[in-house]
């Protein structure tokens, strides 16, 4: 595919996918879902993460509403099923860890977007917004899933009704994303933690996202069956060899990832 409205680097084994429409805010066309799950996809077969990061002031401002002529005419029902589901799989069910760098705003399927990634790191000066009922709507894009499993009821149906702004540091602190970062130190942050984890066992990885996503709903008792059988998975691998050895040689360790 030829991208129009993304950029894809790889390189050291870190992908970076960055929405690049930044004279619109990067809003979400047709065109655009498309390129991100495609991208998603095709970038995990070579990269050990990956980064998904907005050009320009914000990170993603959600639906584009003049990609169609008239929008109230859009078919919300399939274009939700057709084309935001495949992109958010494609970056929630990534076999390499994803961190979304959200770099300015993140509002409405924007936001949901960014919570799609195992990690999101936010400057300090970004927000996140669940416009939806602004305009008569339900949060979607994965937001009515996203938000009350990492920042619970409360603040989840607050955020959804009112439809206030949610700077990154409440964000932080509500439990919402991993960290905020102080604007001047965002980038260097995001790239050394991406990095890591682009060196890191992707294997276990893998094993960890499974097993954590897995656990709502479970007993203790079936979650510490799972968490045996995945650990068996990942006691055979080479990384486990060689993050032992690095420990008792007292080096860093070398893993070969997948």
């Amino acid at each position: 595919m030829e991208y129009q409205t993304i950029t894809v680097d790889i390189t050291d084994g870190l992908g970076i996918v960055t929405l690049n429409r930044p004279d619109k805010m990067n809003a979400l066309t047709t065109q655009m879902r498309a390129e991100i799950a495609y991208a998603m996809r095709e970038t995990a077969k070579e990269a050990r993460a990956i980064v998904l990061t907005g050009a320009g002031r914000a990170f993603c401002t959600g639906q584009d509403l003049g990609d169609r002529s008239d929008a109230t005419q859009i078919d919300l029902e399939r274009t939700l099923r057709d084309e935001y589901a495949p992109m958010l799989a494609s970056i929630y069910d990534c076999p390499v860890p994803t961190i979304a760098a959200v770099n300015g705003p993140a509002a409405g399927a924007g936001a949901n977007l960014a919570l799609s990634a195992d990690v999101v790191i936010a400057t300090e000066s970004a927000y996140f917004l669940q416009a939806f009922t602004r305009i008569g709507l339900i949060p979607d894009a994965g937001g009515t899933w996203f938000m009350p499993r990492q920042m619970g009821l409360a603040k989840a149906m607050g955020a959804a009704l009112f439809a206030d702004k949610i700077s990154a540091r409440q964000a932080d602190e509500w439990g919402l994303i991993w960290e905020a970062v102080e604007d001047g130190e965002f980038d260097a942050h995001w790239r050394a933690r991406a990095a890591h984890l682009a060196a890191g066992p992707t294997a276990a990885y893998a094993a960890v996202k499974k097993a954590i996503r897995g656990s709502f709903g479970k007993e203790l008792e079936d979650q510490l069956e799972t968490e045996a059988h995945l650990q068996g998975e990942c006691g055979k691998s080479r990384d486990f060899r060689e993050g032992v050895l690095a420990f008792l040689q007292k080096r860093p360790a070398s893993f070969e990832g997948r």
